[in-house]
This record gives structure tokens, sequence and C-alpha cells, in this order.
């Protein structure tokens, strides 16, 4: 019998669907996958000859916990630019998805309240159970552009409430939370001592204005943990590299899991990180101009499927649909991937306020995006 903290955590939703249609592709089905969070572009060259050219002078071992010296200075910097006060001594080096994880055991006990959006990614509920937290859900609404109430959040906040996570751009959405909106949420975290971890993996891909950092108004970086990483920005899904920031203490703890679990993160990884960060950002910027033509491009398609909503999103590259069928969203999926073969993800695989809803993801061709919802269409047009 696995333990109690692994029965109470959910499955992935987008796992789920990605295995499915792993099975069905195998089985010979032409399935067309808009479910995972994944860019399909390749790692830019630049970063793989950095990454071989590692390999070929023997940087296989060992670095130190933290990250090498030259990688947390390039994260730093890079970092500065988007406003966030820090330096090397302020980067632990680790895969954005193990930050949390480890931000999670390292500051929540048994008990404590962490405040999630409803919808959000659903690896954040997990982690915050394997701790033995509790989330608290903040619903987020359709109409408001899927953009945080303030004083929703306040009103959340007890005497248990330990942590806010905040994710912007945010996956499912896309929503990019305003800077001023993300201020009064600074003004009441610090007020009443509640830690924020912010989430801002997709903080390159955005096609209005700038990414801001909620660390990066004065005096926040104190309260707050970043974490972000490569995956999205420089097409780096399944290499498994990202970071922390925050203050050193806190950096410090947050190490000591780290040099108990995965010892350092992969040394010739840091390499090829150090080219990406340092390197030509040509192809970073190409990528993000194509998710954006994507983006308008799966809008126009779906405004043309009567009974279809969704909001403009301005970042990462995720649209979230609300249709007026009565069927459950994961039932709505299972039709369309096993009728249509078409895979996208449940509205609820994001939380309770994903009823109604479902994902899908534009990293994909154009040809694959209009196929794709022609047979949400037609399938849709059947129930």
């Amino acid at each position: 019998m696995v333990s109690k903290r692994l029965q109470e955590i959910p499955a992935s939703g987008t796992i789920a669907i990605s295995n499915l249609v792993s099975q069905m592709k195998a089985e010979g089905a032409d399935v067309i996958s808009l479910s995972m969070g994944e860019p399909d572009f390749t790692t830019p060259e630049n970063i793989i000859e950095a990454c071989c050219g590692s390999l070929r002078e023997g940087f296989t071992h060992y670095t130190p916990s933290a990250g090498i010296p030259e990688l947390r200075k390039a994260i730093a910097d890079s970092a500065r630019l988007d406003g966030i006060p820090c330096g090397p001594s302020n980067v632990l080096v680790t895969p954005c998805k193990q930050a949390i994880f480890m931000t999670a055991l390292a500051y929540i006990d048994p008990g404590d309240e962490v405040i999630l959006f409803d919808p959000s990614w659903v690896s954040y509920e997990a982690c915050i159970r394997l701790a033995g937290g509790v989330p608290v859900y903040v619903p987020l609404s359709f109409e408001n552009g899927f953009v945080p109430d303030p004083a929703a959040v306040e009103a959340a906040i007890t005497p248990k409430t330990k942590m806010i996570i905040i994710n912007t751009p945010s996956n499912p959405t896309g929503c990019v939370i305003p800077a001023g909106v993300l201020k009064e949420i600074s003004d009441i975290a610090v007020s009443r001592g509640v830690r924020i971890l912010s989430d801002e993996i997709y903080s390159s891909i955005v096609y209005r204005n700038r990414h801001t950092s909620i660390a990066s108004f004065p005096g926040v970086f104190d309260n707050t943990i970043v974490v972000s990483g490569l995956s999205k920005s420089y097409a780096m899904t399944g290499w498994r590299l990202g970071w922390a920031l925050a203050p050193e203490a806190d950096i410090s703890a947050i190490n000591k899991l780290q040099s108990h679990s995965i010892s350092c993160a992969v040394s010739f990884v840091q390499k090829a990180a150090v080219e990406a960060l340092t390197g030509p950002q040509d192809s970073k910027i190409a990528m993000v101009a194509e998710f954006r033509k994507r983006r308008d491009l799966v809008l126009d398609l779906l405004s043309e499927i009567p009974g279809f909503q969704c909001s403009v999103p301005d970042g990462a590259f995720y649209v979230f649909p609300k249709y007026n069928r009565d069927v459950p969203s994961a039932k709505l999926c299972e039709i369309l991937l096993r009728e249509g073969h078409i895979a996208v993800t449940p509205g609820t695989a994001f939380g309770p306020g994903g009823e109604g809803f479902f994902r899908i993801s534009y990293a994909a061709s154009e040809d694959q995006l209009r196929e794709g919802i022609g047979r949400i269409r037609s399938v849709i047009s059947g129930l």
C-alpha cells in the first residue's frame, strides 16, 4: 500500500491525456495532440553545441549543489533585467518543478494553508498536499479575464495561511497579471506576513508590454521565492533545468533539500544554460513571434464555433475556451479524443473552477491547429 500522502494527491491530467494519445498513436490512430505544454520547436543550435562541447571536454561530474558560478551569475544578471534585486548568491540551479516541490517541503508544515488561484496548474496542489498543507482556492473570473481580485486574496487569508502561489503568465489561461494587481497582492502578503511563491516559467512569452515580476517591487523580494527556467522560452523541456531566486537564507534552506535529493543539476546542461542566457536570443524572439501568430489564428478559428467564448491570453501558449454544452469537461475531452482524434486537456485538470472549459496548447504547427480545431468543431456540432 502506498503512503497516505501519495493517495491524497491528484494525478496529472495533462500526463494522463499524453499517455492515452501515445497509446492511440501506437494502435495506428491519427491523433492530433493540442494537450501538452511543450514548444514544438527544437532547442537552438548554439545551446546544443555548448552542451556537446562540455561533454567532449569531460564536464560530466558533480557540480556545486547550488550550481556552477557562471550560471548562477548569468541567471542573476537576467533576473535583474526584470527588476529583481538579486545576485549569484540568491540563485539555486535546479529543475523548475523541483524548485516548487522543495519550496513546499521547506516552508509548509502539516495544516498550513496555501492560497491558489482557481484554475491553476495542478502540480501546485500536489506539492502542497505532499508537504501536508491545505490548498485554499481563490476563484478567478472568466468575465475578468482570469485576473485575480486582490480583495478576494485578502479575504482568503487566515491565521493558518503560510503562502500565496502566483503564476504569471498563467497556465492554463495565458493571463498576464497586470502590474497594479501584483502590487496590491504583494502589499497584502507583506503586511500579513504571508510568503509568496512566484512561478515565472512563461515570463519570456508575453505579447504586450513586458513581464512584471512580483519580486521587483521594493522590499518584496525579501518575502518571495521566484521559480523559472529554460523549458518554455528556449524549447528545452527535456533538459530539465531551471532555478529558484530568493534571499540567501531561503536559498540555503532549499539547497539543504537539494543536497539530500538530486545533489545538483546535470553538469553539462548547466554549461548549455549559460549559453542560452548569454548567447544570441534570435531564436527565442522568433519563437515568441510565431506563438503570437498562432494565438491569433486559434482565437479566430474558435470564434467560428457556436457557443464558444475565449478570453484573449497575453502570454504563454494556451487558450482556455468556455463552451456551452451540458457535458462535463473531462467527458467532453474524452469524446473529442475518442470520436475526433483530437487531444485537449479538461479544465477540471486545473481545479474545480475549470469546469465548463478546456485547455488548448497552440504549441503546434499552423496546419495541425487548423485541422485540430476543425475536428473540435465537427464533434461539438454533433452534441
